[in-house]
């Protein structure tokens, strides 16, 4: 497996404030998931790889292009879609006639760039709309048109910055569905910046996580959560009284209770598989008389790696 993008040492500075420090990157072929708060420096990421911005310092390579060459970076383009944040569409303009224009820009005779067109936008839900000016589309009909606009002239390698935004809960999971099936059916490879951790889980296999323009941790989505120790998280009901009762209870079974935020408990014992650990829990708390309101087996998120690397500021 090839690397999509390589980077080292890349910087970028806007009048002397620093955007981006010191950026490694080895990004592997798939769906790669670029993760931070609003102002963490992903958009200035994705144009430094599309070469529409030029770094203050480092290297970086995308597809094997060197994006900081004029030629190479021409090159490149052909083969890499972007879908931006901002709303960029012509209101006057069908989406079947924008993304003709730009399947021929891209080099696609007449009638390729036609069907081409018509292919893409019935890929991503707009074969019925494809004829109505995209003024009069609602926000998640905009965001289908980004992204076909992207994808019409076959790229290897698609940009995709904050696709959910503007969306509800239902057109988010619509166009989470869309992009994770054209990765999957059309062999391509994305990366997927945003700040919405559900949405990083939900398509991508490796992630970039930046922090006021460093990158803070990178690595394949199940190793970056896989380092948490086995066990059962556990919540209980009831006075303080019946709650230590079931504590000791735990101990007596030679069970390791450790707390936990919000009142609750990981308990563990070495070597034990959690469906014996639930069992015995279960047993100490009938024999402390308490109501189990948490049981279950523990797990690490993104959103804990997140908060891991964010801590709260102090107020």
């Amino acid at each position: 497996m090839g690397f999509i993008v390589e980077a080292s040492g890349l910087a970028k500075r806007y009048d002397g404030v620093p955007a981006l420090e010191a950026v490694t990157l080895a990004l592997p072929e798939g769906s790669v998931g670029l993760l931070g708060e609003n102002g963490a420096g992903k958009t200035t990421l994705l144009k430094l790889l599309l070469g529409l911005l030029r770094p203050t310092s480092g290297q970086v390579r995308v597809l094997g292009f060197d994006v900081q060459r004029p030629k190479e970076a021409r090159a490149l383009r052909r083969r890499v879609g972007y879908m931006p944040e901002d709303d960029c569409l012509p209101a006057d303009l069908s989406a079947l006639d924008l993304l003709v224009r730009l399947a021929k820009l891209s080099g696609l005779p007449h009638e390729a760039a036609v069907q081409r067109a018509h292919d893409v936008l019935h890929l991503v839900g707009l074969g019925e709309e494809r004829y109505r000016p995209i003024g009069g589309y609602s926000t998640g009909m905009k965001q289908r048109v980004k992204l076909a606009q992207a994808l019409v002239h076959d790229p290897k390698l698609v940009l995709l910055d904050e696709p959910t935004s503007g969306l509800d809960p239902l057109g988010r999971e619509e166009m989470l569905r869309l992009i994770a099936d054209i990765h999957r059916k059309l062999g391509l490879s994305l990366v997927l910046s945003t700040h919405l951790l559900p949405d990083v889980e939900r398509v991508c296999e490796f992630v970039v996580i930046l922090r006021a323009g460093r990158v803070v941790a990178q690595g394949a989505l199940k190793e970056l959560l896989r380092d948490v120790p086995r066990g059962v998280r556990v919540r209980v009901g009831g006075p303080d009284r019946a709650q230590e009762a079931f504590v000791r209870a735990l101990e007596r079974a030679g069970l390791r209770v450790e707390p936990r935020a919000g009142g609750e408990l990981l308990v563990r014992r070495e070597g034990e598989d959690d469906d014996a650990l639930c069992e015995a829990v279960l047993r100490a708390a009938a024999e402390a008389g308490v109501q189990l309101r948490r049981l279950e087996r523990q797990t690490r998120t993104l959103e804990d790696l997140f908060l891991e690397l964010h801590p709260p500021r102090p107020r």
